[in-house]
């Protein structure tokens, strides 16, 4: 049997899970300009049948990693897809 200490402090910890799930970003709590972009973006994607496109905004972010990591760009690890294209450019 629990003690009213560990209850309180059970309750207490889903309480707090609870609100870091409210909290955390997910699709569906982005704003829809936002979801729209992803969606088109996704859109291409699969109109090029999940092949790269020509142009890097094409690409996903995997794609973009790997093109940075053959051109040894640093810091390349913790850039977004974005950071990814403007680097890559600088490096062209």
């Amino acid at each position: 049997m629990a003690s009213a200490k560990q209850v309180r402090a059970a309750k207490s910890n889903v309480k707090k899970a609870q609100g870091a799930a409210k909290r955390k970003r997910t699709i569906a709590n982005l704003p829809k300009s936002t979801r729209r972009g992803l969606g088109q973006q996704a859109a291409r994607g699969r109109r090029r049948g999940g092949r790269p496109g020509g142009a890097l905004e094409d690409r996903n972010r995997q794609q973009l990693y790997e093109i940075a990591k053959r051109e040894d760009i640093p810091g390349r690890s913790r850039m977004g897809k974005w950071e990814l294209i403007r680097a890559i450019r600088r490096t062209r």
